[in-house]
């Protein structure tokens, strides 16, 4: 999965999209300016390769890449302060935001947003903080499956993140290599529940650029542990494992890009997110092409799942009354204290 530098393709970027290893797109909000140049820009990725898949960032709060013409979304804690207010509310209102976010997205044109966060929340997270749903893991199972029901009846796949767990560690692994002490057994009743909870729910999941020694040397996203022992072994999870960023700061003490990407699939990730640097993602397609990885085809049949339903979406959804409701529950959720 790779990035683009600005609101239109360049030759460059249509030769690395054009490269065979090149399965996916992430949009960020450097290639948004309204709704009528990002549809036209997902029709000029599409001429180049009809079947990649798009994604984004769309939680809502903090990380909202696309904001204007396109609903503003509440942090996802926002809904967990509502459930705790009214456990029906908030379920309701959770459907709803994953449907909304992700009817706006189907329209654009993308497949899918890398959503809902299922980390715990915790005053000790500095880059979770408010875009977990909850500090109790039942009331994250419980809202994220409403919320994830939403956006595939939207007709999107859901994404969890960031496996097994990123919410109760200090450290932003955008910047820095976080560690996280706690034992196996303590992961299991905390972090790990939600995940365990939603994961014949997920079509994909991400796991966390964080070391939990007392488990593995390796960050869970280079772990065959975390990801074949834990998460396909123990958990069932058959779905899409996304490895976060590689270009990210946490990721840069494992070696060079191709080596981090090596790590990544080799520990079971059926595709390596390479973000913001052109130059790093031409290097793991060349590495991913020169060295005809065997398990492509495996990976590519779960990375079909990720595809939007674009057959069954409704161009005329602002008319549908599941739209007002939604706006009003959202207006309501961003006017809230919590």
């Amino acid at each position: 999965m790779v990035s683009l530098e600005g609101l239109e393709l360049s030759h460059e970027e249509v030769d690395l999209l054009s490269r065979p290893s090149v399965g996916a797109l992430i949009l960020f909000s450097r290639n948004y300016s309204d709704r009528a140049q990002l549809k036209a820009l997902v029709e000029s990725i599409r001429a180049v390769k009809p079947h990649l898949l798009i994604a984004v960032d769309q939680e809502g709060g903090r990380v909202q890449r696309f904001k204007e013409e396109f609903l503003r979304l509440p942090p996802l804690a926002a809904l967990g302060s509502l459930y705790a207010k009214d456990v029906s509310a908030g379920l309701e209102a959770a459907e709803l935001c994953g449907w909304a976010m992700a009817i706006e997205l189907l329209d654009a044109g993308l497949d899918f947003s890398f959503a809902p966060v299922l980390d715990v929340q915790s005053e000790t997270s500095r880059v979770i903080g408010d875009r977990a749903l909850s500090s109790d893991t039942a009331i994250i199972s419980a809202l994220s499956a409403r919320y994830i029901k939403g956006m595939n009846k939207a007709g999107m796949a859901a994404t969890g993140k960031h496996f097994p767990g990123h919410g109760t560690v200090d450290g932003d692994s955008h910047v820095e290599l976080p560690i996280d002490d706690r034992s196996l057994a303590e992961i299991e009743a905390c972090d790990l529940q939600p995940f365990e909870a939603l994961s014949n729910h997920l079509g994909g999941i991400m796991p966390a650029h964080v070391i939990y020694p007392q488990v593995d040397d390796k960050c869970a996203g280079f772990s065959s542990i975390w990801l074949q022992d834990v998460l396909r072994a123990r958990l069932g999870f058959d779905g899409v494992i996304f490895s976060d960023d590689l270009t990210m700061d946490a990721a840069h003490s494992a070696g060079s890009i191709e080596t981090r990407a090596n790590l990544a699939l080799s520990a079971g990730c059926d595709m390596v997110l390479v973000c913001n640097d052109n130059e790093a993602a031409r290097q793991v397609a060349d590495f991913i092409e020169e060295n005809a990885l065997s398990f492509a085809a495996e990976s590519n049949v779960r990375l079909a799942g990720m595809a939007a339903n674009f057959e069954a979406h409704n161009p005329n959804y602002r008319s549908d009354e599941q739209w007002d409701r939604a706006k009003l529950v959202i207006d309501s959720l961003l006017n809230q204290s919590f």
